[in-house]
């Protein structure tokens, strides 16, 4: 037993200090917000939007839509003029779809998340989390923030088992037909007034499978949506910061 007290002593304070203190060290392969520079494009040249799996590279002028781009990369790589390049910004979640658009005039632009949400829920946010189809990478990192490192608890958020306790969903996965009722199901038990969180470029616009005939092309199609999260998968402190926004724990 002494042995036990012991090593925890040792370990000392496991949870995460952010958002009163610094955030968690970012791996130095992470690739965060995109920044672009229209202005460095080549005439007539295209390689960014043809080599993006997803169509998320817009042109005339370049544009890149956060809400299917899997960060992956490739169109950074692809231009010759290095007219895009991510950053290490983690801060990405927005509440309105057409925001997710970065641009040269977009960049660093302040997030404004509704502020009846944040009266609503600022003290208290009970999430059911539905699996519409989805790989399990966004629900693998939104379950990390469940863990003692993050303790997503301690700002009074909290994942629920019925939907019925729940002030609301959080999806993940591109709502494959097989999904569908059940999606729409489990919003309709939620009692009112309700958010909606889409976590993931699948759940936002379908992923890499958009425009399949299975799949919805995300929750969007189905719900009315308050929080759009971005990544393949999103990062837990991209995550967390976007419900921190939500609730009004951060601006």
């Amino acid at each position: 037993m002494l042995d036990i007290l012991w090593a925890r002593l040792q370990q000392k304070h496991r949870t995460i200090k952010f958002p009163d203190g610094p955030p968690p060290a970012l791996p130095d392969r992470y690739q965060g917000r995109p920044v672009v520079f229209p202005e460095r494009c080549a005439s007539g040249c295209d390689r960014c939007a043809e080599i993006c799996p997803t169509g998320a590279l817009l042109l005339n002028p370049l544009r890149i839509d956060l809400g299917r781009c899997l960060f992956c990369g490739s169109c950074a790589a692809a231009c010759p003029a290095q007219s895009i390049q991510f950053t290490n910004e983690y801060g990405m979640a927005e509440s309105v779809r057409e925001n997710l658009v970065v641009g040269a005039e977009s960049q660093g632009a302040e997030r404004i998340i509704d502020a009846k949400a944040r009266r609503l829920f600022g003290k208290s946010l009970k999430l059911r989390q539905v699996s519409a189809g989805g790989c399990s990478a966004c629900e693998a990192d939104t379950n990390v923030l469940g863990t003692i490192g993050w303790d997503l608890g301690r700002f009074g958020i909290q994942f629920v088992a019925s939907p019925r306790h729940a002030d609301g969903l959080l999806i993940t996965g591109p709502v494959t037909e097989n999904m569908r009722l059940a999606l729409l199901k489990t919003y309709r038990a939620v009692p009112a007034p309700k958010v909606v969180i889409v976590v993931g470029a699948c759940a936002i616009s379908g992923g890499p499978f958009i425009d399949h005939e299975e799949v919805h092309n995300g929750a969007g199609e189905l719900l009315p949506v308050d929080l759009y999260v971005p990544g393949c998968p999103p990062n837990p402190l991209t995550i967390l910061d976007g419900l921190l926004r939500l609730t009004g724990r951060i601006c």
